[in-house]
């Protein structure tokens, strides 16, 4: 267990008020330092230019003594493919002694925390949402289908709403009702007021960024409160898987 129950974040953007819905999901000796990029376009160019940003952000939280560091922002570490993530995560950890772990890396341990080998999901981040199936389909998951809304540019997908949210992930897996469950791509979606109703309409959970990454915090510091109204994964808490 780390010495600190402090988390290093680091942040893409600055304005998707993802921080404060994790700050309130976290239990209480659960502190969080957090560091922001200012990505104002979500395109890949800005995704891919932050990566050195990143480097130097893990130093400073490394030097400011926290007990774990978490890069979020699925685009730049999907954008690595999951071996470039997974080694560089690895020299970070080398280097500074701290463990660490990004948004997608909570994403595959929530899915199979949860017993998910088949999903279905929605995002907005990419285009080519090929880019993510390509990296679950990596770790070894069988990505059936992934969506996004048309027609709203980045900079405004958190104005999309939450019943439009539901609306896109319930047609889904309407087309795929053997899916086992649902993954969410995206903190600008301020969208966890909808992941319990879902889970009750469809059957099956639903993976939500921040609840993935409230989860793998708690079980990594070994500080837990189980809350319910957000989803089977925060009810429960399953073990984090090994590997």
């Amino acid at each position: 267990m780390p010495k600190s129950a402090t988390v290093g974040c680091i942040k893409p953007t600055r304005n998707s008020g993802s921080h404060a819905d994790l700050e309130r999901l976290l239990p209480d000796g659960i502190a969080t330092l957090v560091r922001h990029f200012d990505v104002r376009h979500g395109t890949l160019e800005e995704f891919t230019e932050i990566m050195a940003g990143y480097e130097e952000a893990v130093r400073q939280h490394a030097e400011a003594g926290v007990g774990l560091i978490h890069p979020e922002g699925t685009p730049p570490f999907m954008l690595l493919g999951l071996a470039g993530e997974r080694e560089t995560v690895a020299r970070w950890e080398a280097a500074h002694g701290i463990p660490v772990f990004t948004s997608a890396m909570s994403q595959v341990n929530a899915l199979r925390a949860l017993g998910i080998e088949r999903f279905v999901g929605v995002g907005y981040d990419f285009e080519d949402m090929g880019i993510v199936a390509r990296y679950f389909r990596d770790a070894g998951f069988d990505v059936m289908d992934l969506d996004r809304p048309r027609g709203i540019p980045w900079e405004d997908i958190n104005d999309l709403s939450s019943a439009r949210v539901s609306q896109l992930i319930v047609e889904l897996h309407g087309r795929h009702p053997s899916a086992q469950g649902i993954y969410i791509q995206g903190s600008k979606w301020r969208v966890l007021d909808i992941v319990e109703d879902l889970e009750q309409t469809l059957g099956v959970p639903v993976i939500h960024p921040v609840a993935a990454r409230c989860w793998e915090i708690q079980k990594r510091l070994g500080i837990e409160k189980p809350q319910r109204g957000y989803g089977r994964l925060l009810a429960t808490l399953p073990a984090l898987p090994n590997g």
